[in-house]
Formats: C-alpha cells, structure tokens, sequence
C-alpha cells in the first residue's frame, strides 16, 4: 500500500485530448491568454500550414486552416503584445513572416531572412514578459548569410525593423563542406532595457553565447553531440540556468548566474532517453522544473535542485559556479515516433500541448505541479 501511496504522490502526465493530423507537424504553440493553440507543418505536396485548434469540453475544435507556399518550421508568440498576440514563424524558404491569427490571409509583416531553411525562432520582449523593444532572432542553416539574424520591431502598427547581422565568420565547414547548422536558439537576460544575450546551439556540439549588448561572443562550450534544442529557465531576469538537449539523448543543465574567466559555467549533465532528445521546455510557473521530448516518443519530467552553494572560490580565489542536480519526477509514453515538439500554456499551470511525427497532436494534463 504504501508503494502505491508512493506513485500517487507524484505528478502524473495523462493524455487529455489528440488530433490526428493529414500533414506533418513541425511545431505547435499555445496562444496566450486562451484555450487555443496553433499547429504548424507540412503538407505531403510540399505546401505549408497554419492550423488553429481550441480546446473545448475536452475536445479539439478546429477554428482556422490556411495553407502557405512553403512549410512552416517554427513558431513563436514571444515578441507580441497581449493585445495584438501576433504569431511570427520561420518556414523552408527561409522567410521570417509574421501573422495576424485574425486576418491570416497575408502577413503582418515579411521578410526575407535567409536563403535555407529556418530552423528556429525566439522571440523576448512581448507578452509582458521582459523589459525593452520586442526581438526576434532565428537561424538558419544558411552558409553565406550570418547564421543570426536579430530583428528590432520599431513600430507595432507599421512592423517596420532594424536589423544587424553578426556572427559572419563563426560558420564552420565540415571536411565534407558541409555547412553548419544553427540548430537552436533561445533569447533571455531581458530584465531591464540595455541587456540581452541569445544563446545558440550548433549539430557539431557547439554552445555558444552571444552579447548582443557588447556584439560580441560572450561564451561558448562543446557537448560533443549535436545540440537539439536550448532554453534559459526564464527570460525577463538575470540569467539563472541552461538547459542544452543532444542528439544522444543526452541534457545537460548550466549554472549561468556565476562565469569562470577559464572554465566557463558549472554544468551537470544526465542521461535520459535512449534516442535523440528533440527538445527541452521550462514550465512557466515553475522555473525549476522542466519537461525533455525523446525520439522514442517519451516524456520526462524533471526537477532541478540548487546546491547549498551557487558559488565557491577556487584555489587562485576566483568565483566559480557550483552545479546542482535533477531528479525525474515522471515519464510517459506517447508515441512511436519522435515528439518534435512541446509547448506549455503559459495561463493554466500543467496544461501542455505536444505534437509528433505520427502526424497526431496531443493535449496533456500534468497533475501536483503545485506541490513539488
């Protein structure tokens, strides 16, 4: 009795709702402030898609399909107000478009980012989530473009921008000249008007930290596997933590609020799928835990646990950070394929939407996310 007693105790992740979907979905995103969430993918003939689905008496409603010239890769909220929640995403071509969900027939705003595929897309500075101008930044795969793009939406009426390319020359080819892919990427340190970092994430193993204050390269680190997915705890303070997820379904959590001049930020790394970790999500109320997708069509949820110390001093008497650890708190299975994709509503705490490559769309309960 008391080892079921045990289970109970601890958060359980149940299938609420699923869609089964007749094209590939790449990303899925919750619309602030509503039970609604988009979908973004792929149809089989090579066109792409916005879908616009509302949960309702525990079912998926349907409410907007429109088809684009080219796939959708990535979405995000992140640079749109509360009021406005315009939708920006990055698709095959290449394109940076952004989306009034309202009147979806022609962007917002459009513009030709890169010549390849956008592969992600952050956005910092709407939703009432940090200090200073809402930004975007994507990248790309893109070789004679700089693989980060950073935009500055002047004008919430106009969508005017400015943009400043950095990072030219960071791009590295493979002895089969093959070009490097930025294949994450993650805004934060929004916690007053001046500062910003975005950190990316490279298929050759590649972390590294861009001060977009100063322009400059602030840190960068190697974990020796393709790096899949890259997201800061929060991003309206100062920078708390990484979590970086790899190709071997490895993660690994970084410690970014003390920086050693040599040996960077203290880290721990942990072993949790079998396959490629596709992706890691904080949960909004709770900055300590946190959810990875597995190529196996898994879901771990984990928790972080902060050391007694954050910091010590080394033998020349210079700070350094000290790495805490994390503890799995529940797993299921969903899914024979990869879940490419898990976004958490940012209103209701353990509601969380997730998207596979069986072409199925799932909403999810997770349950005592208030008493961890």
């Amino acid at each position: 009795m008391s080892t079921a007693g045990g289970l109970l105790e601890k958060p359980q992740m149940i299938a609420h709702t699923q869609q089964s979907l007749n094209y590939t979905v790449f990303d899925c995103k919750w619309v602030p402030c509503s039970a609604r969430f988009v979908c973004l993918g792929s149809f089989a003939r090579g066109t792409g898609v916005i879908q616009l689905y509302e949960l309702q008496s525990g079912r998926l409603n349907l409410l907007l399909e429109i088809e684009k010239s080219k796939p959708i890769k990535c979405g995000t909220f992140g640079a749109s107000s509360l009021q406005q929640r315009f939708l920006a995403t990055g698709d095959f071509g290449g394109n940076l478009n952004i989306w009034n969900l309202e009147s979806p027939e022609v962007p917002v705003y459009s513009a030709k980012g890169h010549e390849e595929i956008i592969n992600s897309i952050d956005g910092v500075g709407g939703l009432g989530i940090g200090e200073g101008a809402p930004e975007i930044v994507t990248g790309s795969r893109d070789g004679e473009l700089a693989p980060l793009q950073f935009c500055t939406l002047r004008g919430e009426e106009d969508g005017r921008k400015e943009t400043c390319g950095f990072g030219r020359g960071w791009t590295e080819k493979w002895v089969t000249a093959f070009i490097q892919d930025p294949a994450s990427y993650e805004t934060s340190n929004a916690y007053n008007q001046q500062e910003r970092v975005v950190c990316a994430g490279y298929d050759n193993g590649d972390i590294k930290l861009f001060d977009l204050k100063n322009m400059a390269l602030r840190w960068e680190t190697n974990i020796k596997n393709g790096v899949c997915s890259v997201e800061f705890d929060r991003k309206d303070i100062n920078m708390n933590k990484l979590v970086a997820t790899s190709l071997e379904g490895k993660f690994h959590v970084f410690d970014m609020r003390t920086q050693h001049p040599t040996k960077g930020f203290a880290s721990l790394s942990e072993k949790a799928h079998k396959s490629t970790m596709w992706q890691v999500r904080h949960l909004p109320q709770n900055r300590d835990i946190f959810v990875t997708s597995g190529g196996a069509g898994n879901l771990h949820l984990w928790k972080y646990e902060y050391p007694a110390q954050r910091s010590k001093k080394d033998s020349e008497n210079t700070e350094m950070g000290v790495a805490g650890s994390v503890s799995l708190l529940q797993n299921v299975t969903l899914s024979t394929q990869p879940i490419s994709s898990l976004d958490w509503s940012p209103d209701k705490r353990g509601l969380c939407v997730c998207s596979s490559f069986d072409q199925t769309v799932r909403v999810l309960i997770v349950t005592k996310l208030n008493k961890i």
